[in-house]
């Protein structure tokens, strides 16, 4: 074996490159030295191992394209298209539409086969078809709807993004060592506006959801969450979250890595954000695994999507310890979106198709970009500390209760049944006084001319509205009738949640209840203050609709008179007005026929001006026309109202003197003799009476035809014959009276 020492190499300028391009080193072939076995003083070995594996699988195609959806950076996401085409999944209550759709698949299939023509009848089953699915999703119950927010079709937070964004670049990790896939978060633009997007993926078949925790976040999760709030609200970017899942991962590590406290960190950060925040509910927001991303602005619900502390399941195990109670846990937990509408707790809801948000994805997806570009339109209108009280205000006003107002106690299962307050008798004591002191008020301001006091009344009617309800409860305790109620509500409930229509049976059962309680009313023991409270509660209800429809009746003429004033200052008007007064003052007192036709064609010129004006004013105006055929009849009738005002004041002066003479001492005989009499006067008394009563009215005939009236009053009742001859018959002094505007007020009320 040869040895070889190692030599001392030369030439320190030559590489290592250029050694290894030579064919030789050191005189030796690489050849020989290949074949050579070598032997260190100092031995040393060099080795590399490379390691087999597959292929890095880089997202980005060989055949990128910028005109894809979406941009180049789409192809950056792993979220892609489902290679598989998801299978049809029917629900339990779904069941009825999946038999008329394989009759309607048959009857294609036989027309197919046969050639016959079978249009009617598949037309006729397709619109039994919709029919169908219309009736059914239009009446669901709440446990259908998380059916449907559970169903395994339903899309996905990534599937809306990129139907609704232009461009969107899913960004990840937490910078804590780990990539939650269950949270997914990115910048997306929709309509060229950026918004940070956070929402929880679920997976759309069994792989996926494996991948992704079935919806459920571990703490890195919510810290990605986090520090992309905090990038947004660094950058100004609106922040969209997208709630999806049944809750946060509650396995022991998850525990150990802080659960409660990424959750809790959230929950505090999203209070303080300076952007605006929205958040969505696509499916199910269970607990505070969803809340930690919904402390927004404005939280929306899809129409099928559920927002819960507690699953159904969940809380039918807890209250009536089996998980078959579920329909009426989440009856009874309130968990729709149009229910949590209701409560103030979801501020708005965004449309389904028929068959829920799985049979037409892009359309769901479509409302949700026009609901975001809606809410985010008001939230950006506002400043930032406009936007923080906004938020504040959102989660302060859920909850809220009033109290005094009386409700029905619901017994629960292991609970402590409620006591119902007493009626105390220094309560009903103190009532009688408030109402007797407000009584007073309305009195004095009656009399004043003055409005009455609306706080104090308002308050007193609503005081009187509980201690109705109090005593109506007490009068249905002591009848025997709770039982009964009782049954009656829980029936009359069940219609109502179902909208249905009432039932014939339920409806006599109501009224017959009715008739029994009110014959039997007066017979209970709390009967005399019930009355007294309803008769009280009448009265001032009365007493304040006087004061509504007086106030409305006096703002009604207050503009009434401000635009006839208007009317009466033009300026044509009052030159009129202006010229018919300078001739009356030529004519010194007597009034011409020429004088008298421009006065009453000057009264019917403004009195034509005032309906326009009650017209315009949305008045109903009715003219009723007089019935004189001419001018000349309505001079002709005014004066005759003048002469019968004239002979009525001296016919009175007349009378009045006969009464005054010291020669009629007729009257006083007359009054003594009343007075002796009493209520029940007998034969004598009677006959000197009427004796008496003979002689004055002899003693005032005869003055009245000595002094020349009876001759006057018989000259103007034939002038007045002569009028209504020419004119018809005319009723009442109103006859004689021109065309008046009568203003119709309501149904009780009106100005003539």
């Amino acid at each position: 074996m040869s040895t070889i020492s190692p030599p001392t190499l030369t030439g320190a300028t030559s590489s290592a490159s250029d050694l290894l391009r030579t064919k030789c080193i050191l005189g030796m072939s690489l050849n020989s030295l290949g074949r050579a076995r070598f032997t260190y003083r100092r031995a040393f070995a060099v080795s590399a191992k490379l390691r087999k594996g597959t292929k890095h699988d880089y997202p980005w195609p060989d055949d990128a394209t910028p005109d894809v959806k979406g941009g180049v950076l789409t192809h950056l996401s792993v979220f892609k298209p489902a290679t598989e085409r998801q299978k049809p999944v029917t629900l339990d209550f779904e069941k009825p539409l999946v038999n008329l759709e394989k009759k309607i698949i048959d009857v294609r299939k036989m027309a197919n086969e046969t050639g016959l023509d079978f249009s009617d009848q598949i037309m006729l089953l397709e619109s039994k078809y919709q029919q169908a699915l219309k009736d059914l999703y239009t009446h669901l119950t709440p446990i259908q709807r998380v059916s449907i927010a559970r169903h395994p079709n339903r899309p996905t937070f990534l599937d809306h993004i990129f139907n609704i964004t232009d461009k969107f670049v899913e960004l990840h990790g937490d910078r804590a060592g780990y990539d939650d896939p269950a949270i997914v978060t990115g910048i997306g633009s929709i309509d060229g506006q950026r918004y940070m997007f956070i929402g929880q993926q679920k997976g759309r078949n069994t792989k996926e959801n494996i991948q992704r925790n079935f919806g459920m976040p571990t703490p890195h999760g919510y810290r990605k969450a986090l520090r992309m709030m905090y990038y947004a609200d660094h950058h100004g970017f609106p922040i969209v979250t997208f709630i999806d899942t049944p809750g946060a991962f509650a396995d022991l590590k998850s525990e150990e890595l802080g659960q409660g406290e990424a959750i809790a960190h959230n929950l505090r950060t999203m209070f303080g954000l300076k952007v605006p925040v929205i958040s969505i509910v696509i499916g199910e927001g269970g607990s505070g695994g969803a809340l930690a991303i919904g402390c927004a602005n404005k939280l929306l619900m899809l129409e099928n999507a559920v927002f819960y502390v507690a699953s159904p399941e969940a809380c039918a195990a807890i209250l009536w310890k089996t998980a078959k109670a579920a329909p009426k846990a989440a009856e009874k937990l309130k968990i729709t979106a149009p229910e949590l509408c209701k409560l103030q707790v979801a501020d708005g809801i965004i449309p389904e198709p028929l068959g829920g948000a799985h049979a037409d994805p892009s359309w769901t997806s479509q409302q949700i970009k026009h609901a975001i570009k809606e809410s985010m339109d008001e939230l950006t209108s506002m400043n930032t500390e406009e936007l923080l009280r906004h938020r504040m205000l959102k989660f302060r006003k859920i909850g809220g209760f009033q109290e005094g107002i009386p409700i029905d106690p619901k017994r629960k299962i292991n609970m402590k049944a409620k006591e119902e307050p007493l009626l105390d008798q220094s309560t009903g004591e103190k009532l009688e006084g408030e109402v007797a002191k407000l009584k007073q008020q309305i009195l004095k301001a009656k009399e004043s001319s003055a409005k009455p006091p609306e706080d104090a009344l308002n308050e007193m009617i609503e005081k009187l509205k509980q201690e109705v309800d109090l005593e109506l409860s007490e009068a249905v305790k002591a009848m025997g009738f709770k039982d009964r109620l009782a049954t009656l509500r829980q029936e009359y409930s069940k219609v109502t949640s179902q909208d249905q229509l009432m039932n014939p049976v339920l409806m006599d059962k109501i009224e017959k209840m009715n008739k029994e309680f009110n014959q039997g009313l007066s017979s209970a023991p709390n009967y005399p203050s019930l009355k007294y409270k309803l008769d009280m509660l009448q009265e001032f209800s009365k007493a304040k609709a006087l004061s509504e429809k007086n106030d409305k009746a006096a703002t009604l003429k207050q503009d009434i008179d401000k635009r006839f004033k208007e009317v009466i200052n033009r300026r044509d008007i009052k030159e009129k007005i202006e010229e018919l007064k300078a001739e009356v003052e030529k004519t010194g007192g007597e009034l011409d026929q020429r004088v008298k036709e421009n006065v009453l064609n000057l009264k019917t010129e403004i009195r034509s001006e005032f309906f326009n004006v009650l017209k315009s004013m949305g008045l109903e105006v009715e003219v009723i026309k007089s019935k004189t055929k001419d001018i000349s009849d309505q001079i002709r009738v005014s004066d005759l109202k003048a002469q019968i005002k004239i002979l009525n004041g001296e016919i009175n002066e007349k009378i009045e003197d006969v009464m005054n003479s010291s020669d009629v001492k007729t009257i006083e005989l007359l009054k003594v003799e009343v007075v002796k009499a009493g209520k029940n006067p007998d034969n004598a008394s009677k006959n000197k009476i009427d004796s008496l009563e003979k002689q004055i009215t002899q003693k005032v005939s005869d003055v009245l035809s000595s002094s020349g009236l009876k001759e006057k009053h018989e000259e103007l009742k034939v002038e007045i014959d002569e009028v209504l001859k020419s004119n018809g018959s005319i009723k009442g002094e109103s006859s004689h009276d021109d065309s008046r505007i009568e203003v119709n007020l309501g149904a009780n009320s009106n100005i003539a």
